[in-house]
């Protein structure tokens, strides 16, 4: 049996101790983007710091945006990851932090695109863009055109994300801009989705557009570049992806830090180093999203693959998605008045 003056003595060693930091919290999109950001950006950072961080999965930007208000007066995320248009409400709402070069130098290493889209608040921290996926063991040859997606020997094998995703929103962009000629101009492009309606099988393609595919739910889904080329390697060619020849629309993450994070300065680290070059190309190499630091030296083999690739940004349409929050609700509106009422019945 210990002598009590020696269990004193370890009960006042063990009370002087300091407290462990609650892990700084990261709040952004589940499944293979968590995977994979896990393991290039906050496993380094982990290693390294004296701030730790911990990842907590969320379904969408709309969903995240929903967390951020419910915990307004004691937020339990420190730090987010979501899309431009959601970003700029939070921003708006108050519910984020304004943030500059000042407070956070990094900021002066990014694309002029990702400074300006945050606003007073986070940058953009990954560039994508919009595709079509499709199963590539049905469809031969490849397709080049939007137009493929209304032949009628495709009824009921379409999928799109319909808003609030933001997919409905570019695609609509998209085809008011082949249109038109301008991308705010839509009376055209609803006309054409309307017409596309009953070939669509599901307006909310789950788990997400490219399983959708794979698993033979459908032929053809609105996606997302990044994830597409990912899924493209694992399933060996199976899953193909079309940059459509009426163009493209740049989709922006942006990362924030939460207002009244109990974790601020350490959120604030964490925040510039996922801005850094050597994140920015872990992640990008990885998973081709691209970079948004433009010290970020991306190997050739996957530059070429991300939004950043010249044949990419050629096709890319002048939209200003400070000028889609505008539209935002009437075109979530009329997707569902116009579109989606008059989709498969």
């Amino acid at each position: 049996m210990r002598p009590i003056t020696a269990l004193l003595t370890a009960g006042f060693a063990a009370l002087a101790l300091p407290a462990a930091a609650d892990p700084v919290r990261l709040m952004s999109y589940s499944d293979i983007f968590k995977d994979n950001y896990t393991e290039t950006v906050i496993t380094p950072f982990n290693a390294t710091s004296d701030a730790k961080v911990e990842y907590i999965g969320s379904t969408s930007s709309a969903v995240m945006l929903g967390q951020l208000r419910t915990q307004k007066n004691d937020p339990q995320i420190d730090v987010i990851m979501m899309d431009t248009t959601t970003a700029a409400i939070a921003c708006a709402e108050g519910l984020v932090e304004p943030v500059n070069a000042q407070m956070m130098p990094v900021l002066n290493e990014l694309d002029p695109q990702a400074t300006s889209t945050g606003g007073a608040c986070g940058p953009g921290v990954t560039f994508d863009h919009f595709v079509i996926v499709y199963d590539t063991t049905v469809v031969s040859p490849a397709p080049k055109s939007l137009k493929e997606l209304w032949d009628p020997k495709w009824k009921g094998r379409i999928g799109i994300g319909s808003p609030p995703n933001i997919q409905g929103l570019a695609m609509t962009a998209i085809l008011a801009h082949a249109d038109s000629g301008n991308w705010t101009k839509a009376d055209g492009a609803f006309a054409q989705l309307k017409a596309l309606a009953p070939s669509v099988q599901t307006f909310d393609p789950q788990p997400d557009s490219n399983n959708v595919v794979l698993n033979g739910s459908v032929t053809f889904s609105t996606g997302w570049n990044a994830r597409g080329q990912l899924f493209h390697d694992r399933s060996n060619g199976k899953l193909g992806v079309m940059l459509p020849s009426e163009g493209t629309v740049f989709q922006i993450n942006t990362i924030n830090v939460v207002k009244n994070s109990k974790n601020h300065d350490a959120a604030m680290k964490f925040m510039a180093y996922a801005l850094s070059a050597p994140a920015q190309k872990a992640f990008t190499e990885r998973m081709f999203y691209g970079a948004t630091n433009l010290k970020a030296d991306i190997s050739p083999a996957a530059a070429s693959r991300t939004a950043m690739a010249p044949e990419y940004k050629s096709r890319v349409i002048p939209l200003d998605w400070s000028e889609m929050i505008k539209l935002r609700d009437n075109w979530n509106n009329r997707w569902k008045r116009e579109v989606i009422s008059a989709g498969a019945r």
